[in-house]
């Protein structure tokens, strides 16, 4: 079990653009990355407006001149101090990724950045290289993937629990944006617009979640694939609200992704269901401590986070912090 034993003497040194006031993400980063001791807010780029740049970083407790009024600024001025940042968190709109992650990569820095990392695969390439060329870490942000039971599935799939993996369906379906909120939803207003969300609205921000968590559980690539999409709500063509996606992996198992924002009434809807020879597994992100674990001409059972009957080499065990049956709530709390 994780305990405070194993937190970092000398934490990163760590910065971040975008995630200023007002943003979804901001706080989920920073609240993330410094709960285990392991980066520590040293500087930020957080708007483009240079006076909420200020105000925010140091209501955050950061001094007023490592508040800057641009990443480029920001990358090198730190560059020149001692103390200057060793790694950055990327959570800006979506166009704005792949130049600021080139940027951060070749002034030394590791990046966390938000996905997607860019809009083709020629610049995801190129900032590979980079990062390779640079020696440093370039991380990509599906917190989904962070649940144990994501990591349980993994190591019975891996075991070879349920057989030979044959079919894979992969859901995200809201009904959150069953309206036009982006009238009024200046968050929601730029995920529909494709000069700065790019070519995707529900595929590349919601459908992208249950497909990498698919490829974690499975390490299955796919071969080919069709795809239909709509925009139910007219004003957001090209963009898709809905869309449905078949696929044939390598294995020769099949799957399909149902990614949609007009799913009415629906939270989330986020389900993988794994289908092998011998059982299936199936895990909800509305109820993210349990998997459900289904054996051919056996009772369902479901698995619960925490518990000594999982695989004790898997994450669902190593880097659980508080045991089964507890929550892991506000920091208040």
């Amino acid at each position: 079990m994780f305990n405070e034993e194993m937190r970092s003497e000398q934490p990163l040194r760590w910065a971040m653009v975008g995630g200023g006031r007002g943003s979804q993400i901001g706080y989920a980063h920073r609240s993330g990355a410094t709960r285990d001791g392991h980066f520590q807010l040293v500087a930020g780029a957080f708007d483009i407006d240079a006076d909420r740049c200020r105000d925010f970083g140091t209501n955050l407790g950061l001094s007023a001149d490592r508040c800057y009024a641009d990443y480029l600024t920001m990358f090198t001025e730190e560059a020149q101090r001692d103390d200057g940042i060793q790694a950055v968190s990327i959570a800006t709109p979506n166009a704005t990724h792949y130049p600021i992650a080139k940027a951060a990569l070749e002034s030394g820095l590791h990046v966390i950045c938000e996905k997607p990392v860019t809009f083709t695969v020629v610049e995801a390439e190129d900032l590979k290289q980079i990062a390779q060329k640079h020696n440093r870490i370039f991380g990509v942000m599906y917190g989904y993937s962070g649940f144990q039971m994501i990591h349980q599935a993994r190591e019975m799939i891996q075991r070879g629990d349920i057989g030979e993996v044959r079919v894979i369906n992969m859901q995200f379906a809201h009904g959150f944006h069953a309206q036009e909120v982006e009238k009024n939803d200046p968050g929601a207003k730029w995920r529909m617009n494709p000069e700065v969300s790019g070519p995707t609205y529900v595929l590349g921000d919601i459908g992208t979640h249950a497909f990498y968590m698919a490829q974690l559980m499975t390490d299955l690539e796919v071969d080919s694939l069709c795809c239909t999409r709509q925009s139910f709500v007219k004003s957001r063509t090209p963009l898709e609200d809905n869309a449905h996606v078949m696929m044939q992996f390598s294995n020769g198992a099949v799957g399909t992704l149902c990614s949609s924002g007009v799913n009415a009434g629906s939270m989330h809807q986020q389900k993988i269901r794994i289908v092998g020879e011998k059982a299936s597994l199936e895990w909800w992100d509305e109820r993210p401590n349990q998997l459900s674990y289904e054996v051919q001409g056996e009772p369902a059972r479901v698995l619960e986070r925490g518990m000594g009957y999982l695989h004790k080499d898997s994450p669902a065990v190593n880097s659980d912090r508080i045991g089964g049956g507890h929550a892991e709530g506000f920091f208040e709390s």
